[in-house]
């Protein structure tokens, strides 16, 4: 742990400079909605020497530089170096670094998280978890939110930028959702999502397809909380990306809607042949 916050740090501190200067970066489209920075590519360069140095025999697994290291690793870095990229090059303060490290599995455990670092330079807000020993914020302990009725919840969720399938089916879980609930929030960082729901801000939270870097941390982060962690059948969110979170009475209520919003989409495709 005191390896991956030194790293978070020093990486933090020089997207903290270049935030304060976001109107200057040089920035190239990665994709619809998905800008990559100058800032960016620097945190990763960071990130990697600084990790690397520390445990040269762990693999890597980084945003934009996919997989390097060792192929044979028994852990690896997986590596978000700024989640919250629109927002950084927008001058909106939330955005993060995402370190989780992963541990990998064999013929009878799968691979699995055990160590996690999301760090808000802009808020200076550190959150860590390790497997068995609690998640943190800073030096404080954290626990989910305690709220037991869905009209009293705080969801939060990723609006899909380019899948029109994925456009669907959020379209289908938030019309079931809003009636039942006191607000959903779409603040585009999922690292932080989840971190907040961790801490309590948000009761839940749930997002279709993301990567290994957007969620690793967080989804320890979730269950050191004293929160549940699924993909919305109830399978491993860590394997497929399709992630649905929340305090323990709150999660299988919030999973049950994703399920049925998905489901409907794949009746509606199945009757028009689509």
């Amino acid at each position: 742990m005191t390896v991956v916050v030194a790293a978070v740090r020093k990486a933090g501190k020089a997207l903290l400079k270049d935030f304060g200067e976001v109107e200057n970066l040089q920035v190239s489209m990665k994709g619809p909605g998905d800008f990559v920075s100058q800032a960016d590519l620097k945190a990763e360069k960071t990130l990697r020497a600084e990790l690397a140095r520390a445990r040269p025999n762990f693999g890597f697994l980084m945003e934009e530089s996919g997989l390097s290291g060792n192929e044979d690793w028994e852990y690896r870095w997986v590596v978000d170096p700024l989640d919250g990229t629109t927002n950084f090059l927008h001058g909106i303060p939330h955005w993060a670094i995402s370190v989780a490290v992963e541990k990998r599995g064999n013929d009878r455990t799968p691979d699995e998280v055990v160590a996690g670092v999301i760090y808000n330079p802009a808020a200076d807000e550190l959150f860590w978890a390790e497997k068995g020993g609690g998640a943190f914020l800073n030096d404080r302990r954290l626990r989910v939110s305690g709220r037991r009725q869905m009209i009293d919840a705080l969801f939060a969720t990723g609006i899909p930028f380019a899948s029109v399938p994925r456009k669907a089916e959020f379209s289908s879980i938030l019309a079931r959702l809003m009636p039942q609930v006191s607000g959903v929030r779409r603040f585009g960082a999922a690292a932080l999502d989840l971190a907040w729901v961790a801490a309590g801000r948000y009761d839940g939270f749930w997002e279709l397809g993301l990567n290994k870097w957007d969620i690793g941390a967080g989804l320890l982060m979730v269950k050191e909380a004293g929160g549940f962690v699924s993909d919305p059948e109830g399978g491993d969110a860590w394997t497929d990306g399709h992630v649905v979170a929340g305090n323990p009475i709150l999660q299988p209520q919030l999973r049950a809607v994703v399920s049925e919003g998905i489901a409907a989409v794949a009746a509606a495709r199945g009757r028009t042949g689509a």
